[in-house]
């Protein structure tokens, strides 16, 4: 029987430092994360994180700050207490790591989901910008129901209630928020995007906050309410 990394944390992690490193972090994903989920098992491993990304221990910063915000994203007042230490300790790491994302948009919102997870913010941090650099969102409408598709990206801007790759369903225009109305957290991500010369991230997140329309019911709806009720 070959043991899981997450029944040696130690032995799994010293692995790390040699060719075979995209293998062994391969196996710490499928492990510790499996398909993005967090587990009991995954806390313990923020640690040995903590410690690649600030250069104590061999490996990819990158990685283990993606892996780290992954978890900390689930992280629960008893987890974000036990772990503050290194929770402190990777913020400046993740901080550092967006500033030089400025040509890879998955990268970028990525961290950007890391940094949201290490300052405490638990909607957001959870995989709820992904849509960004996807450029849709799949969501209900509020009021009937409909299974819509937010598109703001090479297809159009729109929401849709069918599949507008292969079909062509009924259609309503999206209505973007302007960004110098947006709260706080939304301005915030909005500045970080423009700053970083990632356009269309900046864009979509004036959709991802501003307004949709229904085109089966005419309702319109914050955008953003309804991906924040996505589990």
């Amino acid at each position: 029987m070959i043991a899981r990394p997450s029944e040696d944390l130690p032995a799994a992690f010293a692995r790390l430092g040699g060719e075979e490193d995209g293998r062994v972090w391969g196996e710490l994903w499928d492990d510790l994360c499996h398909q993005g989920s967090v587990y009991e098992d995954s806390f313990p491993a923020l640690p040995y994180l903590a410690a690649i990304a600030t250069g104590r221990a061999p490996g990819a910063p990158l990685d283990a700050v993606l892996m780290s915000g992954l978890i900390v994203s689930a992280a629960d007042d008893e987890r974000a207490a036990r772990y503050a230490d290194e929770v402190t300790a990777l913020l400046p790491v993740a901080r550092a790591l967006l500033d030089a994302a400025t040509d890879d948009a998955p990268a970028f919102v990525y961290l950007l989901q890391c940094v949201l997870a290490f300052e405490g913010e638990r909607v957001w941090s959870a995989g709820r910008l992904e849509g960004l650099f996807e450029q849709e969102y799949e969501l209900e409408c509020p009021a009937c129901a409909a299974e819509l598709f937010i598109a703001f990206g090479d297809y159009g801007f729109f929401a849709s209630d069918g599949d507008y790759v292969t079909a062509d369903p009924p259609k309503a225009p999206l209505l973007p928020a302007d960004p110098s109305t947006l709260a706080p957290l939304p301005a915030r991500l909005h500045r970080t995007a423009a700053r970083a010369g990632h356009e269309a991230i900046a864009r979509g997140l004036t959709h991802l906050f501003g307004r949709a329309v229904c085109p089966s019911c005419a309702t319109a709806f914050p955008v953003a309410d309804e991906v924040a009720r996505t589990p």
